[in-house]
């Protein structure tokens, strides 16, 4: 009898379980967006932008841990279109990634239907065109990943959230830029900076004493930028996705292509406050406001802006190492951060980047380990699946620079195996700050320093706390190192995250592989894959 209540309870537990896992599948979130021209006046003088459903910039994307994304694009431009999604790991799904070297682009008056999922992440991120220089003129937006109510976050539930895209702008056109580009000369000083689209004007309301969660996003295309809120401090709690330990800054330094979230306690006067994005390194210095707006007052906010730092580079690399990673901290997972020791593990491979300007046939390029990268017409993750021959080969791009060595240009892909642990040092061999970014992962940000990279250099690593993230900045004549585990089969975009650099050449791929075929480690290609060059069904 016992034995038969055991087996009733325990086959009824079972059913439970099994109708809870079915009734708890992971969220679908629908989205149609259709991209156009259209006037916009950021900078009080019209141009043509990019827009997404009639939107400068576009839409947010609001999303929980483990959604799934359905999005289907209309290209409504006169060219080809892609839009990436930067800081999405795409976990086995590089078919997904939407740039040149996995996607063929959207033709004109078409569509594609992005399909991904949000699989273990949360935080601050944002989504722009990846195809020529389109990004320079909208088409941007910010992508925002909540956890999951039953995983706690390090800090008290925010009375509300702001997105803030922050970034440099052009007068010119994507296409006028890209016409400069090609033609050899370089880009010139952008011409302002906006947040969410404006140089000043906006604003933003709380109430006196509560807390707000601010997102901030650099979307620009060149320019580093330091944010500050007048009068308030900044209690950093994420960084691209990782719990930081809660530092509290004056101002933050956001390179391009990163984000950061930080919680902003209103404990002022009530009355208005100045937000600033400021330009860093830059002669003049490019400054845009917006307004924190404390709910029932009427005092207008009131000069000096606050300062901010300008050129100083020893500054911004101070800054950077103190963002470090909270270990008790959940991210994604019930886990703590901290569970994950990568300091101990082995490295397996060790790849030393080096980036550099030179000129092949009287134009400026761009390189890395002096190959300047080529899009092919066939995009690498077709070539690789269907064994098109002749399209790339891992021969091109070696793991360390050669001296002197030429520039050249060619498709430059690493090959590298399913679950390395890899350590990459991008060495700055130039005068201005580099930002890298390495799409499908995040990395931990191990070490920054001054000058010619050495092993030796690996005893100032961090090997306890270091943040992961997936831009890393790298300053003048210095290098930064990163240590990333490469467990996401696939072809995966490195580049610059300063666009001109990377349309004229500063980027590569990286080929994560093994010989099995399994749907544990990659989905299969997609049933509305777009196809082109020597890729046909």
């Amino acid at each position: 009898m016992t034995r038969a209540i055991f087996l009733y309870t325990f086959l009824e537990a079972l059913a439970f379980l099994c109708v809870s896992w079915v009734n708890a599948e992971d969220a679908y979130r629908f989205f149609t967006w259709t991209v156009t021209y259209g006037t916009i006046s950021p900078l009080g003088f019209p141009q043509q932008g990019i827009l997404i459903n009639g939107q400068f910039p576009g839409p947010t994307i609001e999303s929980v841990t483990n959604d799934n994304i359905v999005l289907n694009v209309i290209n409504k431009i006169d060219q080809p279109f892609l839009i990436t999604w930067n800081g999405i790991e795409q976990r086995k799904d590089s078919w997904q990634d939407g740039v040149l070297g996995t996607n063929c682009p959207i033709p004109p008056n078409a569509n594609y239907t992005y399909k991904f999922q949000t699989k273990d992440q949360i935080g601050t991120f944002n989504y722009f065109p990846s195809t020529l220089m389109h990004r320079a003129s909208g088409g941007f937006g910010g992508f925002n990943i909540a956890a999951r109510t039953v995983i706690p976050v390090p800090y008290p539930r925010p009375a509300e959230e702001f997105t803030l895209l922050i970034g440099d702008w052009y007068k010119l056109g994507h296409k006028a830029l890209q016409e400069r580009l090609d033609s050899g000369k370089l880009l010139p000083l952008p011409d302002g900076i906006l947040i969410n689209g404006f140089p000043q004007s906006l604003s933003f309301t709380g109430e006196k004493e509560k807390t707000y969660l601010f997102r901030v996003s650099n979307v620009g295309i060149s320019t580093s930028l330091n944010f500050r809120i007048q009068g308030h401090k900044l209690t950093l709690v994420e960084v691209e996705g990782s719990h930081t330990l809660q530092e509290v800054y004056d101002s933050l330094d956001i390179h391009v292509g990163q984000s950061v979230a930080v919680l902003v306690t209103l404990l002022g006067a009530p009355k208005d406050y100045f937000i600033v994005a400021s330009s860093r390194f830059t002669k003049p210095i490019l400054t845009a406001t917006a307004i924190l707006h404390y709910a029932g007052s009427n005092i207008p906010a009131s000069e000096p802006l606050p300062v901010g730092p300008t050129y100083h580079i020893h500054w911004s690399m101070k800054q950077a190492r103190t963002i470090r990673w909270n270990l008790t901290a959940n991210a994604a997972r019930p886990n703590p951060q901290g569970s994950y020791h990568y300091g101990t593990i082995q490295v397996n491979r060790t790849i030393i980047l080096a980036n550099s300007a030179s000129q092949i046939n009287g134009k400026l390029r761009y390189a890395v380990n002096s190959i300047s990268y080529l899009n092919p017409d066939t995009p690498l993750k077709l070539a690789d699946y269907f064994n098109i021959p002749g399209v790339f080969n891992l021969n091109t791009i070696k793991d360390t620079p050669t001296p002197g060595l030429p520039v050249t240009l060619g498709t430059s892909v690493i090959g590298t195996t399913l679950n390395d642990f890899v350590e990459i040092i991008f060495q700055n061999t130039e005068t201005t700050v580099q930002s890298w970014h390495l799409d499908g992962y995040h990395f931990w940000t191990v070490g920054f320093g001054s000058g010619q990279w050495t092993p030796t250099m690996r005893k100032r690593y961090n090997l306890a706390d270091a943040t992961t993230r997936h831009t890393v900045q790298v300053y003048p004549t210095g290098w930064s190192a990163i240590l990333v585990s490469l467990d996401n089969k696939g072809m995966w975009n490195l580049r610059s995250a300063i666009w001109s650099r990377q349309y004229l050449g500063q980027q590569l791929y990286v080929r994560v592989w093994n010989n099995q075929t399994s749907l544990r480690t990659q989905y299969n290609i997609p049933d509305n894959a777009l196809l082109c060059g020597k890729a046909q069904r």
